[in-house]
């Protein structure tokens, strides 16, 4: 079958207003505004098979949000093309919402001031669901997203996390193929984004709904999403599994040493020193992918050893030093620049 979501050099520009020094008051009003284009999304392809669960990552300015827009139809990509369930989502926006849900962490389609259960009718209405299938998708989701308690509650009562999980049943009880969200759990607490979490991999697995995340916190993709996609400056860095980052932005695995009294000499094949004190040593390892009982085996000191950690780079720190890379090459990159 083909892709459920498929991008092929994507590219969209944005005109954008440039400030005009030298004036004020009024006469500013009677110039004609200075543009200047600036491109959010940067010739990006990938494809999204039915069922997965992708994360689309990156910092601010990325282009992840122009992304969702594009393949939801509200924004028309400038250049390249862009298909969800064969479709051009802005030449069919009326049909694609039918199949799609879309939830965004910092803006709430619930009607505010209505019960939760009468934003869940009126959304029955909008989208012509048939009576006998809302009421059971509406009781499948009440229970497995536990708003029973508030469904009578106006909105504007609920937290922020009830509100959240009023906003993802509402976007499923069309039963979408395919549900976008933006930073989901944005400004949630801790408790409530572990149950946002949870229901979004539920959802994921248990309907097998495509899901597309967007997502500023490293923990949402470790928690959801196998795969990963990795954009910077609108262009795409990374896509592949989430289990293969370490190994395209090189951050390392470090090894933590517990001595039984300070060592003078600790010596580790494979391994940078990386600091430490008194009777314990840290070491950055090289790229291998050595066992911890071979990492031991090479390990020469003259002190006995009474604990060994090894921790595996998460996300974030991957990242980060991918990010570190970049800033050093451009810091490197900045004199020649100057001196040419």
């Amino acid at each position: 079958m083909p892709p459920i979501i498929e991008t092929e050099g994507a590219t969209k520009w944005f005109a954008q207003k440039v400030p005009q020094s030298g004036f004020t008051g009024r006469l500013r009003n009677f110039l004609k505004p200075v543009t200047r284009d600036v491109k959010a999304v940067d010739g990006i392809s990938f494809a999204i098979e039915a069922g997965e669960a992708v994360g689309y990552l990156g910092p601010n300015g990325a282009g992840k949000s122009t992304m969702i827009k594009m393949l939801t139809g509200v924004l028309v990509p400038t250049a390249g093309s862009v298909r969800v369930l064969g479709r051009v989502p802005h030449q069919e926006r009326i049909v694609n919402a039918r199949d799609i849900g879309v939830v965004f962490g910092q803006r709430s389609q619930l009607w505010w001031d209505l019960p939760l259960f009468e934003s869940f009718e009126l959304h029955r209405r909008i989208y012509r669901i048939e009576r006998g299938r809302f009421e059971r998708a509406r009781a499948d989701l009440v229970d497995m997203l536990q708003i029973a308690p508030f469904l009578e509650r106006p909105v504007r009562q609920l937290s922020l996390g009830q509100r959240m999980r009023g906003e993802i049943a509402m976007t499923l009880l069309h039963e979408p193929k395919i549900l976008f969200l933006d930073e989901p759990t944005i400004g949630l607490d801790v408790v409530a984004k572990d149950v946002v979490r949870k229901l979004i991999s539920r959802v994921n697995r248990e309907r097998g709904t495509t899901i597309m995340l967007t997502t500023h916190d490293l923990r949402d993709i470790e928690e959801i999403c196998p795969r990963l996609v990795m954009v910077d400056d609108g262009k795409l860095l990374f896509d592949g599994p989430l289990a293969n980052l370490n190994a395209s932005f090189g951050a390392r695995r470090k090894l933590t040493l517990e001595f039984a009294s300070e060592p003078a000499t600790v010596m580790l094949a494979g391994a940078e020193p990386a600091g430490g004190e008194g009777v314990i040593r840290t070491f950055l390892m090289s790229d291998d992918k050595r066992s911890l009982v071979d990492i031991i085996a090479a390990l020469k000191s003259d002190a006995e050893l009474v604990d060994v950690h090894l921790h595996e780079p998460d996300i974030e720190e991957v990242i980060r030093t991918y990010y570190q890379s970049r800033e050093r090459r451009a810091a490197t990159a900045t004199p020649s620049k100057r001196a040419g």
